[in-house]
């Protein structure tokens, strides 16, 4: 059921699509010439914080405004835009977690970081400011975190910083509290269906889980889609069923979600399994026949949501870790 979609990179991204509140609010305090020098983009991922910045960037840095592409709409044509979109641009530096030999970084590395610093100590050189976007500050760890907080205590002179975080709470205080912040709201279900009707041409049933999968986040619908969430969705699905999987697809699923290289990310194959089969195991936690079955179901996916944090942070093994949810599916039935 896999469909491949195109998806379109924050840095490639004119669409303005449900964004009028950060919009406006960006170029209310552009206008008034009270430009906080660090913006925090909140809110959960996929709701386009990240093509927010791209979006004030091409504003503060190109000439050419154009306002069918909203509030801060920007000519795809002119120059400053299309070296923002070439990645080229010698006054905007993009921080985002690195590749490292078979997989991506755990955390953006204080060398990154101090290099804002040295970023920051040059004048624009064609643009009136320069522009960092961190994409996610969520990444940085303790000592990452910690540099980028010695940048926002001494504002750049003709320097914007955007912070991207999926999780706010989690940020230092102090980082916090030295920046501009803008909450991004989830979506409508119905805002999101519209969204994927527009860009793919799955049905009716499909589009559905993905809407239900996304939670409010247009931009996590398509990714899910891309990753071929659908069809871990009916993996999920047929694991609550009878009879089960075939013992040769469960070990390809285990071995898959073991992987960890360049080709296979098995951490984000297992997040996103986890995030249909919690959501399966929610509904039948409503639906169950009996109550002590609802409360079995209730309880399983109390854990379960808990799960990829844990297998991670503890780095357990994701296959052995499929096996036993495996098992307790089955103990469950």
């Amino acid at each position: 059921m896999a469909e491949s979609v195109a998806l379109t990179t924050p840095r490639e991204s004119f669409a303005f699509e449900q964004g009028d509140a950060p919009d406006e609010a960006f170029l209310s305090a552009y206008q008034k010439n009270r430009l906080h020098h660090a913006w925090l983009l909140c809110g959960p991922q996929g709701l386009g914080k990240a093509s927010f910045a791209f979006r004030c960037a091409r504003f503060l840095m190109g000439k050419d405004r154009d306002p069918s592409h909203g509030a801060l709409g920007m000519s795809p044509d002119d120059a400053d835009v299309r070296l923002i979109t070439a990645g080229s641009h010698p006054d905007l530096l993009v921080l985002e977690r690195e590749m490292g030999e078979s997989k991506l970084k755990k955390n953006i590395s204080v060398d990154a970081v101090r290099e804002i610093g040295e970023f920051f100590s040059k004048a624009p050189s064609r643009s009136p400011y320069r522009v960092c976007i961190i994409d996610s500050v969520d990444d940085l760890n303790i000592n990452s975190a910690n540099a980028l907080l010695k940048i926002l205590e001494e504002p750049p002179h003709k320097g914007i910083l955007f912070l991207i975080s999926h999780s706010p709470g989690r940020l230092l205080p102090t980082i916090r509290s030295r920046c501009r912040r803008l909450t991004f709201v989830p979506w409508t279900d119905q805002a999101v269906s519209t969204f994927l009707k527009a860009r793919t041409e799955i049905d009716d049933e499909h589009q559905a889980r993905l809407v239900r999968l996304a939670h409010g986040a247009p931009g996590k619908a398509l990714t899910l889609m891309e990753e071929g969430a659908l069809d871990m969705d009916a993996f999920a699905g047929r694991l609550l069923e009878r009879p089960l999987p075939p013992r040769a697809e469960l070990m390809q699923a285990a071995a898959m979600f073991k992987s960890s290289s360049a080709k296979n990310d098995g951490a984000k194959k297992f997040a996103t399994f986890m995030a249909c089969l919690t959501d399966r195991l929610h509904d039948r936690s409503l639906s169950a026949e009996t109550s002590q079955k609802g409360q079995n179901y209730s309880q399983l996916w109390s854990r379960l949501n808990m799960a990829v944090g844990e297998v991670e942070s503890v780095n357990l093994d994701r296959g052995d870790y499929f096996w036993s949810i495996y098992n307790e599916l089955v103990n469950l039935s």
